[in-house]
């Protein structure tokens, strides 16, 4: 249960820490060959594709992938009030902290006629996806739909895997969840396959191609992303969950405990690890993680995780080496348990959690900020889910005869220098009549 990987009295570089952090390798290589292979099919055979997937990964057949809109209408009539109202709630924070995320357009001007304008455009179709395999994520079409409405994307489409349970149908939660927010084209189809079919379109169940692909899932959603990044606009891969804790001798061992038994339950690939300067810190949360996990409802898939490569107790000497240790890693969730935290020490991570009363669960759910982030250290470079995720920068050009008169002769020497006359020759057309 959770190992132990001891760096105290090592000094790394950077990429020996990229070596040594823990990462299911293995998985995500022989989820990429997959994926690919599923995405494809669906490409090249369509609905028929997508029903022989439903067949063998959902154990669906004969269903109807276009969701009726009674199948909405009736998962709201049916909604537990006090879903919705955690829904309602998780929809005004997720719509407000969204907001914010909008960039204004900005003008930089040259002098007079001389203008450049940035502004922001929506796309015009989106696709977002809402895992539904080992549990039901209606939180996951709020954080989806929210920000892409925000932005001003003029269509969402919806899809989510058929559910055996329900004849077929997407779970009536995650249903209810889509017409409380006016998505009205929903689909049942899961995994890899739900990627592909947004990317390319299924003529004959009336899908129509989208221009990003959004949504978390497992790592054969996060690999078709991959898979068809450059047929469509992709979110950062966030494939199964990971969450690091940093902490120090003053955290509370009982909470860091149950913070990673609580990302370990989502899936068998989910990782979690502790990296901290503390040894009995370490030994205690160890502890209380044996004795905790196997009392939770989903203890066996969480202790599978925990007992995986990807999921450690890493010792280091002191809050320098765990803060480079975390920026290696650049974890999904991160959460600091820390007498002295200072979060902007700590500049990779999808999302950062400061404190005892400052839970991934919280995010997952109510702060207002967006829980589809990305994984597999690709907090680098890469952003969580967000109202930019649909908007594409673009820059407007104004200028009128006498500033381009101002920059004509620097245009026409750079244009000379590059062996490229004719642009120089288009600029001095505009001043020869």
């Amino acid at each position: 249960m959770l190992r132990t990987i001891d760096l105290r009295g090592r000094s790394l570089t950077a990429a020996e820490l990229l070596a040594v952090v823990p990462r299911a390798q293995a998985a995500r290589a022989d989820a990429l060959a997959a994926a690919a292979q599923l995405v494809r099919d669906v490409a090249e055979r369509g609905e028929q594709a997508l029903r022989e997937q439903a067949e063998r990964f959902d154990a669906v057949a004969g269903h109807a992938i276009r969701v009726p809109a009674e199948h909405l209408d009736e998962a709201v009539e049916r909604l537990d009030p006090r879903v919705r109202a955690a829904l309602d709630e998780a929809i005004a924070r997720v719509r407000r902290a969204s907001a914010a995320q909008v960039p204004a357009p900005a003008v930089t001007a040259f002098g007079d006629g001389a203008r450049v304008t940035q502004r922001w455009q929506p796309v015009a179709r989106a696709g977002v996806y809402v895992p539904g395999g080992k549990a039901v994520y209606p939180s996951s079409v709020v954080m989806n739909v929210v920000p892409a409405q925000v932005a001003g994307v003029g269509a969402v489409a919806l899809a989510s895997p058929p559910q055996a349970a329900f004849d077929g149908r997407v779970h009536p939660d995650i249903l209810a969840a889509a017409r409380l927010l006016g998505v009205d084209e929903v689909y049942a189809m899961g995994g890899a396959g739900a990627v592909a079919a947004f990317a390319y379109g299924v003529h004959s169940i009336g899908l129509d191609p989208v221009d990003v692909v959004t949504g978390p899932g497992n790592n054969f959603v996060a690999a078709a992303k991959r898979a068809v990044a450059g047929v469509v606009g992709v979110d950062a891969e966030a494939g199964a969950t990971e969450i690091l804790v940093v902490a120090d001798a003053t955290a509370d061992a009982v909470l860091v405990a149950v913070d990673l038994i609580s990302q370990a339950e989502h899936d068998e690939q989910a990782s979690a690890v502790l990296v901290t300067d503390d040894a009995d810190l370490a030994d205690r949360v160890r502890a209380e993680v044996q004795a905790r996990v196997d009392r939770t409802r989903n203890g066996a898939r969480a202790r599978t995780a925990l007992e995986g490569v990807q999921s450690a107790i890493v010792l280091v000497d002191d809050l320098e080496a765990a803060t480079a240790f975390s920026n290696a890693y650049a974890p999904e969730h991160l959460e600091l348990h820390l007498a002295d935290p200072r979060p902007e020490r700590f500049t990779s991570a999808g999302a950062v959690f400061v404190g005892p009363y400052a839970p991934v669960s919280l995010g997952d759910y109510l702060a207002g900020s967006n829980h589809v982030l990305p994984t597999g250290g690709q907090a680098r470079y890469a952003a969580g889910l967000s109202a930019a995720t649909f908007l594409r920068p673009q820059q407007v050009i104004t200028y009128d005869r006498a500033a381009l008169a101002e920059v004509a002769d620097h245009i026409v020497a750079l244009a000379d220098d590059e062996a490229l006359p004719a642009h120089g020759e288009a600029v001095k057309a505009r001043f020869a009549r």
